[in-house]
């Protein structure tokens, strides 16, 4: 499996491939090296960035300033960064992929 985020020096690097105007919000799996997620906003002037950076701030346990989209605002491909140095958040990562989704 290749991992989804790449560590930095600040924390780490979210590759995502999101599905705006789902039916809800959740993690399909894995596609190819990144995380593919489904969004229940709509792609319409950043509704369904905001949704995604609700969502893992939730699904990570960590505040939204920890997070900056760093590219594809207006793509499905996008890159999220996260600004945490918890020793456990490589774990936390791991954990957001369906065990029996690993590719989807």
């Amino acid at each position: 499996m290749t991992p989804f985020f790449l560590p930095t020096g600040q924390g780490y690097l979210l590759r995502l491939t999101v599905v705006p105007g789902a039916q809800r919000t959740q993690v399909v799996g894995l596609y190819g090296d990144r995380l593919k997620v489904r969004l229940a906003a709509p792609p319409e002037k950043g509704a369904a960035n905001r949704e995604l950076i609700d969502f893992l701030a939730r699904s990570l346990n960590l505040p939204k300033s920890s997070f900056k989209l760093t590219l594809g605002a207006q793509s499905r491909s996008k890159v999220v960064a996260v600004y945490d140095l918890s020793p456990d958040l490589r774990d936390r990562l791991c954990r957001l992929v369906p065990a029996s989704k690993e590719s989807a």
